[in-house]
């Protein structure tokens, strides 16, 4: 009834209670995710330091319990004199009391990660013990205390050198269980991401619990994130360049993105150093200005194939890309800031970012033909696949009939196309080796038995009867000649993997002359490449370089050359030489491989003719030619 709701039922939180009443409202949660949400508040403020010019290295120490933490930086250290107002040192206010600090304004700081003063005394009041000590004016400092409350009075405990902060704190078990600890995995991610972040800034992590310590300095910035993410994600660059913004006005904003293989995009964002893992307005001007930029190339280029649509998602796809935006006054989503809100920094971002990336494009022709053959090449597939289930749909009744592949067929079992790739491979020792080291979910073998048939010279109906020839389309599955579908491709990349010597580069020509005359639309789409094996593997002291011919051969004993250091240099007289696990490292695995991929430019077409008629038809003169005219230019001849 209404009338027992009084005035007395009315219960006023103080202090640092609210936090531990409900501490979901200012972590997120008492589970694995919040407790780390502690370090990470911590670690922000003295990251906080070295944004704003005052610090240069953070020391964070995991204990061997693996629940007591600390952080320790060489900035300026929190302020120790009294409050004019609240009569306490301006330490025991920022952790005893909610929104205090000294980023609400830009006086002590330009930019920040902690902007609400909640962080620091949210850690303490979700602790069972938290140690503060400031080192200022060649004094250490110190202050304890328990669950939010100070046990001790700020106390002077020794001279020091220098300056900085170091917070020490033990999660309360009574908010956070009995058992839950940090990770010391999770810790290092987090760490090296920061380091990534802020150019200079040197992070050492001490893990106690392990007995293992780490240092984290990353000069390439976010250059060198976005080659850490890529090299993890498995995938192949499209382009080796990759983009780099960099901009020091308002907004301050880093950019680093490249197109790779991958069936998706993955973005990741930052503002002021701390991950908005739910993105927001800088993340969707940077998805604005890709897809716009990219498109607005296309355009010009009148890339675009008739009759086919492309959206934002199929240009985005396989983007790998990083933006880092630093804001005075950024408005986040909640205390875990995991999404940025600011209006007026999507339209920002997108115009900056969108003229950089038009320019580049027009600068460097080999990376937007690149990036357009990625492009189109998603487009085409997303295309293939709606109509694939379109006509699915309207089947009422019928039986699919099992595609007939060819028996020695090395196949993979991923259903989706654009993520499978084809290896044509010379001989059964070469197939064995492949197919013992490739990746079995995405990567097909199919070994061709000697020199495949010189298609310039022979007549369609010998080109049909050729076995070889014949497994061959049989395996891509979409036909050839004037019945070739793209849609019923069953390869998204077709790889000519042939051994590193002058048979090898023949076999690899007399399949491109196939190609070219009877799958000419799988050139045109991009879906066909050259392996690049090593011809020669390199073992200098403990390192092991490999050289795909004698000059990059040369090359790297020059480099290497004066370090005192045994060197041993092997040559491979095939792939089916190689073990398997080699063979994958060097070149089947999609983050270290090197691909060739097979284009026909189209100022080139009748020169390629012309060089395809001449060294591959019935009439000897142009090849005779040839060699009478180079003949002087040989060295050695590779038998």
């Amino acid at each position: 009834m209404s009338d027992t709701y009084l005035a007395r039922d009315i219960v006023v939180l103080e202090g640092l209670d609210p936090v531990r009443k409900r501490p979901g409202m200012y972590i997120g949660g008492t589970d694995a995710d919040g407790l780390h949400h502690l370090l990470w508040e911590v670690v922000d403020n003295a990251v906080d330091e070295v944004m704003n010019g005052h610090a240069t290295t953070i020391t964070v120490t995991l204990e061997d319990d693996g629940l007591t933490a600390s952080v320790a930086d060489n900035g300026r250290g929190i302020p120790i004199d009294l409050h004019p107002q609240h009569g306490k040192s301006a330490l025991e206010l920022v952790l005893t009391t909610l929104h205090a600090g000294g980023k609400f304004d830009h006086k002590s700081y330009r930019t920040a990660g902690g902007l609400h003063g909640v962080g620091a005394s949210v850690v303490n009041a979700l602790s069972e013990s938290l140690v503060a000590q400031v080192k200022r004016d060649d004094t250490l400092w110190e202050q304890r205390y328990r669950r939010g409350k100070p046990t001790t009075e700020l106390k002077q405990v020794g001279p020091a050198r220098g300056s900085g902060t170091t917070i020490t704190f033990r999660p309360d078990p009574r908010i956070f269980g009995e058992t839950l600890r940090f990770d010391p995995e999770r810790i290092v991610t987090h760490l090296e991401t920061r380091s990534y972040l802020h150019r200079g800034l040197r992070i050492l992590f001490r893990d106690r619990l392990r007995g293992a310590s780490h240092e984290f300095k990353h000069e390439g910035g976010l250059v060198e994130y976005l080659d850490q993410l890529v090299l993890a994600g498995g995938e192949e660059r499209v382009h080796l360049e990759p983009f780099v913004l960099q901009r020091s006005e308002d907004p301050r904003l880093e950019v680093a993105l490249c197109w790779t293989a991958a069936p998706r995009e993955k973005i990741l964002s930052f503002v002021n150093g701390i991950r908005t893992r739910d993105g927001g307005a800088h993340e969707q001007g940077l998805k604005d200005a890709v897809a716009k930029a990219t498109r607005s190339y296309l355009e010009a280029h009148d890339k675009i194939p008739r009759g086919l649509a492309v959206s934002a998602e199929e240009i985005r796809e396989g983007l790998v890309a990083l933006v880092s935006v630093f804001l005075a006054d950024p408005q986040f989503q909640g205390q875990t800031k995991d999404r940025l809100n600011n209006p007026d920094v999507k339209p920002a971002i997108d115009g900056v970012l969108r003229a950089a990336l038009e320019t580049w494009f027009h600068t460097r022709p080999s990376v937007g033909e690149a990036v357009t053959a990625r492009v189109v090449e998603a487009a085409r597939a997303r295309a293939a696949a709606r109509n694939a289930v379109s006509k699915v749909r309207g089947k009422s009744t019928g039986i699919t009939r099992r595609v007939q592949l060819p028996g020695k067929l090395a196949d993979c079992s991923s259903p989706e196309p654009m993520r499978r790739e084809l290896f044509l491979v010379e001989g059964e020792s070469a197939g064995g080796s492949a197919k013992q080291g490739r990746h079995r979910e995405t990567q097909a073998v199919l070994p061709l038995r000697g020199k495949v048939l010189n298609v310039e010279q022979a007549s369609l109906e010998k080109v049909k009867n050729n076995k070889e020839l014949n497994d061959l389309v049989q395996a891509l599955g979409c036909g050839m000649g004037d019945r070739l579908d793209l849609q019923k491709l069953r390869y998204g990349k077709i790889i000519l993997l042939m051994d590193a010597d002058s048979d090898g580069s023949h076999i690899a020509t007399l399949l491109l002359t196939f190609f070219y005359r009877h799958l000419r639309p799988l050139i045109d789409a991009g879906h066909v490449y050259l392996g690049q094996p090593p011809l020669y593997r390199i073992d200098i002291g403990e390192k092991t370089f490999w050289a795909l011919d004698d000059a990059e051969k040369d090359r790297i004993l020059q480099r290497e050359s004066g370090r005192s250091k045994k060197v041993e240099i092997g040559r491979f007289k095939g792939l089916g030489e190689m073990m398997p696990k080699v063979l994958f490292e060097t070149t089947l695995c999609p983050s270290r491989r090197r691909l060739l991929r097979v284009t026909i430019p189209e100022d080139q077409r009748a020169e390629t003719k012309r060089v395809i008629e001449e060294l591959m038809g019935k009439d000897p003169a142009p090849r005779f030619r040839l060699i009478s005219e180079g003949a002087g230019e040989v060295e050695e001849i590779d038998v």
